[in-house]
């Protein structure tokens, strides 16, 4: 089995349990189309990382990564959020573009260069995404973050993180101003229409569909 197949089916099921900060066990078929494949071919590749005790996998249960598993996950997802990171800042390509060009990358970047960039970026804490940029020695932030979907009407809070990273989706988000960092007011909720009206702290409301509000995790400021 080809290394790289391997980091990805194993980042992506770490990327799927903590999204959320959930522990459920990841679906065949959630994991086949995050990963844009056939649910027989994640079911294929299941059965290696099993016997390489990578994962735990029972047919109908879904996957878990093991110890083993998840600090390999960790490793390339490390890699990947520093490679964002550097794209962004250092190369000057848009967010929306970085996803792509760091999955290329984060296989083939070796571990001394990976700390040169992670020492020029100033041990930076998030990628562009907001994604938590884990540690050297694999600790990841836990931040009290929800969906913006379950916020309430008269709620102040920033724009954290953004699930959704393809590239129509960044490019919706930058162009409406939501980008993470962005503090905002909780307008008014329409489920009905399934809309939510936020106010930016500068600039003009804006109406957005709950769907894709749903995609954008929020942190409430201290004392909230």
């Amino acid at each position: 089995m080809k290394s790289t197949a391997r980091e990805n089916y194993l980042k992506t099921i770490f990327e799927l349990q903590s999204a959320r900060q959930a522990d459920a066990p990841v679906a065949i078929g959630v994991l086949a189309k995050a990963l844009g494949v056939t649910p027989g071919t994640v079911t294929g590749m299941a059965k290696k990382l099993a016997s390489e005790k990578l994962i735990r996998y029972q047919a109908y249960e879904g996957l878990r990564l093991t110890a083993k598993g998840q600090e390999v996950a960790i490793s390339i997802l490390r890699r990947h959020r520093i490679l964002e990171l550097f794209l962004v800042e250092v190369v000057g390509l848009d967010w929306s573009e970085v996803h792509e060009e760091a999955e290329r990358l984060e296989h083939a970047v070796s571990d001394r260069v990976l700390a040169g960039l992670d020492r020029m970026l100033g041990f930076p804490e998030l990628d562009p995404h907001g994604d938590p940029i884990p540690t050297a020695d694999g600790k990841i932030a836990r931040l009290p973050q929800t969906s913006l979907a379950d916020s309430q009407a008269g709620d102040r809070c920033v724009v954290a993180r953004v699930l959704d990273e393809s590239k129509p989706f960044l490019q919706y988000i930058g162009s409406i101003g939501l980008k993470p960092g962005t503090p905002i007011c909780i307008e008014q909720i329409h489920p009905e229409a399934g809309t939510i009206q936020i106010q930016p702290e500068t600039g003009d409301p804006i109406t957005l569909g709950l769907a894709p509000a749903d995609k954008l995790l929020i942190q409430y400021p201290s004392g909230n």
